[in-house]
């Protein structure tokens, strides 16, 4: 195999996207041989007048996506003539890898490994529609009941778990600490998965967590984890956390396949403002129980990628060192088409 990437990206320019070993491994694991050992498989056709009918979309595991799979099991990609193919992903880093390597056609990410990315000149992306903003109860910082962690001050020198470090994650703790007025220079990240943080904080393995639903809800529940910030409050609320990319090179070469993912997931967050149609999708691609389905606080889920909402991401990065330089959000953005 090549040792570049089928986009011309090198492997090296994707490991500065996301640093340390466990970058590296999601790099490798998605190489151009394919993520899951088999062949892309797409196919080209003129289906419904776009370019490419089949597309394969990077997901994760979390409540956010619920309007991908709504569009895919209700129909709304193929009245929109494609037939999308979900991947889910180890994490956001390791899905916009693999859509940089050119294993996937669009992908969801949170926006800071995206803005990082185009600052660093690693790849050329497109926003091809927005995914979701911090809501109240959705973003929060949970400590273990043995900590003894119960307020923001405590959370200063503390061993506390991200989801990795230069990730939207670790932003939103760095700014909940400092308008709290709090230091957290002394503080010892541990990198950890989502879905490992509720037993890493039942066990004592950390004092605290950064958690998104369905995790912060099953912390509450299995470790009896306690409620320190709301991250999603104050200067961070309604802060855009995730949406789709592609590389400016597939969006450029398949305009019309574009505008056709973005009617569809239009659709699909318009029918998942009731909740009712995401529950049952949550208990399948989530795999949390239907009682955790129907208590858990939902992601503000947006489609349209709204630019002043959006520059607030790379603004706050700038702010807090993730980039040395303006990013203009503007530019990166797929006008819709109708």
């Amino acid at each position: 195999m090549s040792p570049m990437s089928r986009s011309g990206v090198s492997r090296r320019g994707l490991l500065r996207l996301v640093g340390g070993a466990a970058g590296a491994a999601a790099v490798m694991g998605a190489s151009g041989c394919g993520l899951l050992g088999g062949s892309k498989g797409a196919e080209e056709s003129g289906n419904g007048g776009v370019e490419k009918s089949r597309l394969r979309v990077g997901a994760l595991p979390t409540s956010e996506i619920a309007p991908l799979h709504l569009a895919a099991q209700n129909g709304h990609f193929q009245r929109e003539g494609l037939q999308v193919d979900i991947v889910t992903a180890s994490d956001g880093a390791a899905a916009l890898n693999s859509t940089i390597g050119g294993d996937y056609d669009i992908t969801f990410s949170s926006y800071v490994p995206i803005f990082q990315a185009q600052s660093k000149g690693i790849a050329q992306l497109k926003i091809v529609a927005d995914c979701a903003a911090a809501a109240p109860n959705t973003c929060v910082i949970m400590a273990s009941p043995a900590s003894g962690v119960r307020r923001p001050a405590d959370l200063a020198g503390r061993k506390i778990a991200i989801s990795g470090p230069g990730t939207i994650s670790e932003l939103m703790v760095k700014a909940a600490m400092r308008a709290n007025g709090v230091d957290f220079g002394g503080v010892s990240w541990a990198p950890l998965g989502f879905v490992n943080m509720p037993a890493a904080l039942q066990q004592g393995q950390v004092d605290a967590a950064f958690l998104v639903e369905p995790f912060l809800t099953l912390a509450a529940r299995d470790a009896r984890a306690l409620p320190v910030v709301d991250t999603a409050t104050g200067p961070l609320a309604n802060l855009p956390l995730g949406g789709y990319v592609s590389t400016a090179g597939f969006a450029d070469a398949n305009p019309k396949t574009v505008a056709a993912f973005q009617r569809a997931m239009d659709s699909a967050v318009t029918e998942a403002q009731d909740r009712t149609k995401i529950e049952p999708l949550l208990t399948q691609f989530a795999k949390i129980d239907r009682e955790t389905a129907s208590i858990i606080s939902l992601l503000q889920m947006n489609s349209r990628p709204d630019t002043s909402r959006l520059q607030r991401v790379p603004r706050l990065m700038k702010d807090f060192g993730y980039l040395d330089k303006d990013i203009d959000v503007a530019s990166m953005i797929v006008p819709p088409r109708n």
